[in-house]
């Protein structure tokens, strides 16, 4: 039940007919509150401290998709986010297809199917922990690794690798990536160092009947290996003996459904269960993996600073005023004298320029161009953007059209850019390099790889198509857009993207980046040193009591929904309560903020003022979220 006052097992008494179907981990129906209702069935026991039960109604499927590990792990993942089980299994466990469960499946041979391939450990090698932790995994041991990879690094076959020493040791895997881009390699990656028939890849993009199949391949033990997107974080694997992530700081880990848990604690808390190796990789290193090394529960594996310099990019930051070249076409491409050069020099060798624009769109923003005030919406006070280059004014917000556009505080009808989207960007290094192909890759449409051959990729953050042998020149622009924005997390934010795209530079290719140099993100950038940055940035939220050196409740309401809440809640004695602040619409919100060790009492306390309200039921919701992404 999805009520927290009902958040709890309830006992039945099971028919002789249902006995030998009605297992643990079975889809029952039963009769709740004079409703059939869907269930589980958690445990058998031969008593009740009940005396009047009510019959199990009926077995939906005799398929046991519910394991003891997954009830484990479920309640553990609930409890550290004051949620409900039945909120938790919803995501872990697809709906069920019958035609799917009564397919025919071949038979087991484990006997007959070859063996795994041997692991060369040159690629973990070249990392001074590296070799350590591949033959941990082979011995069946569980190491525990934060990885900050190499520019260039083949990430995918990093990880197979560390899959297959796992599966020759007896035992399975699970990965998790953020988008189907990653995907897409790392299942080719496992699929060459498995071989055939050991992993399936498992994403909630997959269709109902596939994706269920998926999982039953891994829930009846057929496959040893599971990777996927944010879904897969839950996937059935028996005898664990690896979890890992990759880029574990982008948004898309975090689940965005209660009890909105994220795909990194939910791994880590199966690595702490089931004493299973865990390994959280990356370009670049969150706060939370920084907490992880620094607390020893994890260990480093990062490259030494000799090998580091014969693959890093060379980086160079233009300045904290960037004068533009005086070429004409330099100049309208808003290029800094440096970041022309790179890309002139780079296309002149024949290699690909990739330029990150921050901003999709053309205009996305525009202002009076007059007296530079932003331009809004006469309707409703939205921004206002241009879609291409002779298209008329439109609001971002309703969508309607401003043609007769006049400024409310000067009259004037002109209009001039705000902010530049990557198509504008395209459309300006068309015009300054001539005879180049330019092509972009952002929301509309996402390159997986471009050739070698000369060209100029424009994309936004996130949809760097690769490049071989890679980029001659990476042009990082308006880097004001990622440095500036409210988010506590905008420097490691900034600092994972920009990573991300040096990172698809060849070994001494350019990076210019158009920022100041004095910059911390800048100066990690320069040395590619990552874990410098997270070290740094750690300290300050451990000193201004930030996640994760402390834990956060968000609650978001009703005023008088919050306020309620908070009345209820008893909270540690250590606790402090911060807000409130407008949440949009008439919500409001209000943060809990306790030590790091106080967490599991504030989510059990959480849990119970949620359910006292329940109980009650009382008329407007509150949005209970433990450390949510979007804290500010």
């Amino acid at each position: 039940m999805g009520l927290a006052h009902l958040d709890r097992p309830f006992d039945y008494r099971v028919p002789a007919e249902l006995d030998e179907a009605a297992q643990p981990g079975v889809r029952v129906k039963v009769r709740f509150a004079g409703k059939v209702a869907d269930g589980w069935v958690l445990d058998r026991a031969e008593t009740s401290d009940h005396d009047r039960l009510a019959w199990l109604e009926k077995v939906v499927s005799p398929e046991r998709v519910l394991t003891p590990e997954l009830i484990t792990l479920a309640r553990a993942v609930a409890d550290r986010y004051a949620g409900n089980l039945s909120d938790v299994l919803r995501l872990a466990v697809p709906p069920r297809h019958a035609r799917v469960e009564a397919e025919p499946t071949a038979a087991d041979d484990d006997a007959g199917a070859p063996e795994v391939p041997p692991v060369d450990p040159a690629g973990w090698g070249r990392y001074p922990a590296g070799a350590a932790f591949l033959r941990a995994l082979a011995d069946g041991r569980p190491p525990r690794a934060v990885w900050s990879a190499m520019p260039g690094e083949d990430w995918p076959a990093r990880y197979a690798e560390a899959a297959a020493e796992t599966v020759r040791s007896g035992r399975g895997a699970v990965f998790v990536v953020a988008d189907a881009r990653d995907l897409d390699r790392l299942d080719r990656a496992l699929a060459a160092a498995l071989g055939p028939g050991r992993h399936v890849a498992l994403s909630a993009a997959l269709g109902p009947s596939e994706r269920y199949r998926r999982f039953l391949a891994a829930s009846r033990g057929r496959v040893a290996v599971v990777a996927g997107t944010r879904a897969a974080m839950f996937a059935p694997v028996p005898r664990l003996g690896l979890v890992g992530i990759w880029d574990d700081g982008d948004d898309l880990h975090a689940e965005p459904r209660a009890p909105y848990p994220h795909a990194r604690d939910v791994l880590l808390t199966r690595a702490r269960l089931g004493d299973a190796a865990a390994l959280v990789g990356g370009w670049t290193r969150t706060g939370e993996g920084q907490l992880l090394a620094e607390t020893g529960w994890a260990r480093e594996i990062v490259p030494d600073r000799a090998t580091l310099r014969t693959r890093a990019p060379v980086v160079t930051p233009t300045g904290d005023d960037p004068q533009l070249a005086r070429d004409p076409a330099a100049a309208t491409a808003r290029l800094p004298s440096l970041a022309w050069q790179a890309a002139r020099e780079a296309l002149k060798d024949g290699a690909a320029v990739l330029v990150q624009v921050p901003r999709r769109g053309y205009l996305p923003s525009v202002s009076c161009g007059d007296c530079r005030a932003p331009a809004r919406c006469p309707h409703c006070a939205g921004p206002l953007q241009l879609s291409a280059s002779r298209a008329v004014p439109a609001c971002r917000w309703c969508g309607r059209v401003s043609a007769g556009f006049a400024c409310p505080h000067c009259g004037g009808r002109r209009l001039r850019a705000a902010v530049t989207g990557a198509r504008r960007t395209a459309e300006e290094l068309g015009r300054a390099f001539p005879g180049v192909p330019v092509r972009t890759s952002g929301r509309d449409e996402v390159l997986d790889t471009v050739g070698a051959e000369a060209a100029v990729v424009v994309a936004t953050p996130g949809a760097e198509p690769a490049a071989s042998p890679g980029y001659g020149a990476v042009l990082l622009l308006d880097t004001w857009a990622l440095l500036t924005r409210a988010d506590l997390r905008a420097a490691e934010e900034t600092l994972r993207r920009w990573t991300a795209a040096a990172a698809l530079a060849r070994p001494g290719g350019r990076v210019v980046v158009v920022a100041d140099g004095s910059l911390p993100v800048v100066q990690a950038l320069l040395r590619w040193d990552p874990a410098w940055h997270a070290g740094r940035e750690l300290a300050e939220r451990r000193e201004l009591g930030f996640p994760p050196a402390a834990r956060m409740a968000s609650l978001t309401g009703k005023p008088e929904a919050v306020a309620e809440l908070l009345a209820e809640l008893k909270l540690p004695e250590r606790a402090d309560v911060l807000g409130p602040v407008p949440a949009g619409g008439d919500d409001e919100r209000m943060l809990v903020r306790v030590p790091r060790g106080d967490l599991a009492e504030l989510a059990r306390n959480l849990h119970a003022a949620s359910a006292a309200r329940s109980a009650r039921k009382a008329p407007h919701p509150v949005r209970v979220q433990i450390d949510p992404a979007d804290l500010f």
